[in-house]
């Protein structure tokens, strides 16, 4: 098999006749370097398609610009925007982002963390796939001394900086919302008891239905991938019981509108016989018919709150990472799926 050799320094020394050291210098500008060789050097690198190895160089300084960015998924809004503002700040200062999602997989958010490792990144920030329980792998990052910051989902036992909303609150507020409607029989589908913010959203749902004594069966509250097709099959499963509910908060939009999907497949009015509220506030929520109340999540302030954090922490002479929450107040949307 012929494969095509990777041109070095050592490449472009041999062609000028002169030392890979002279090369590395004068490709970085040493002012020890003389303009006409600097020139050639750059010219021969041009030629021969030379690619500098960041990794080496990110070895030999101990920097390598690089920051990782884990996320579950990049098709939703409220992560790409999170993305998007976390660029936007350390493009500013220098560094640079690589991107890489897990899928909602345990397995792959450690791999994840394994290759940005191998890759010298100066820190991580992250938000946790919905399968991961055990955190050892997140621990290694802290042991190496690189800082880490997780957004919207983590947990305190790691004890680093967290950005994220109020999830409590929120579901306290979407409960109190459907109550002020006059509706008496709210379901929750929500995310896995296992992760934080999905926790906190239940336990906002439950402290709410109890503090306004309403009836609450166990068949109301459902865990759940919160996938559209995930909404699509819990919505039929409240849908199946011998007494429907009359709300359904959702805690995340895609499950919400498969959920809205379903409803309307039954011919159920919404929100005439039956109200519903999402989570997250993306952009289709306004957009289909009827539309869907969300929390507003303030996905840009929570990547540049990352990103400054970030910051903060390698500007500081002594990297002690401790667990500091900077917890943002969330934004009820109402719109006509719950009016």
């Amino acid at each position: 098999m012929n494969t095509k050799k990777k041109i070095t320094i050592k490449d472009i020394a041999n062609v000028l006749n002169i030392s890979p050291a002279a090369v590395s210098k004068a490709l970085h500008d040493d002012s020890r370097i003389s303009k006409k060789t600097k020139e050639a050097v750059k010219k021969v690198a041009k030629d021969l398609n030379y690619q500098p190895n960041h990794l080496a160089s990110a070895l030999r300084k101990g920097k390598s610009n690089l920051v990782g960015v884990i996320v579950p998924r990049t098709n939703s809004n409220f992560f790409s925007s999170v993305i998007e503002n976390i660029e936007e700040v350390l493009n500013k200062e220098g560094y640079h982002i690589i991107i890489t999602q897990s899928n909602e997989s345990y397995k792959k958010e450690c791999a994840n963390i394994d290759t940005l490792l191998f890759t010298q990144v100066d820190g991580i920030i992250a938000s946790m796939a919905n399968e991961t329980v055990d955190l050892s792998h997140y621990e290694k990052i802290k042991s190496k001394g690189i800082p880490l910051i997780l957004f919207d989902r983590g947990e305190n036992d790691l004890n680093v900086d967290y950005i994220g909303i109020n999830d409590y609150d929120s579901s306290h507020m979407i409960v109190e919302h459907l109550i002020s409607k006059g509706c008496k029989r709210i379901a929750h589908i929500g995310g896995f008891k296992r992760t934080r913010i999905f926790n906190n959203r239940i336990r906002g749902y439950l402290d709410a239905i109890k503090k306004h004594h309403l009836s609450f069966e166990n068949d109301l509250l459902i865990e759940s991938d919160l996938t559209l097709e995930d909404g699509r099959i819990q919505m039929q499963k409240l849908l199946n019981l011998n007494k429907q509910p009359d709300a359904v908060y959702v805690a995340g939009d895609y499950a919400a509108l498969g959920a809205l999907q379903i409803l309307q497949e039954n011919n159920i009015k919404v929100p005439d016989d039956m109200r519903l509220v999402g989570f997250g506030n993306e952009p289709f929520t306004s957009l289909v018919s009827p539309s869907i109340t969300s929390i507003n999540q303030h996905s840009a302030d929570i990547g540049k709150l990352a990103a400054e954090t970030f910051l903060s922490l390698v500007k500081s002479e002594n990297l002690k990472q401790s667990l500091t929450k900077k917890i943002l107040d969330a934004e009820l949307i109402i719109r006509d799926s719950s009016k």
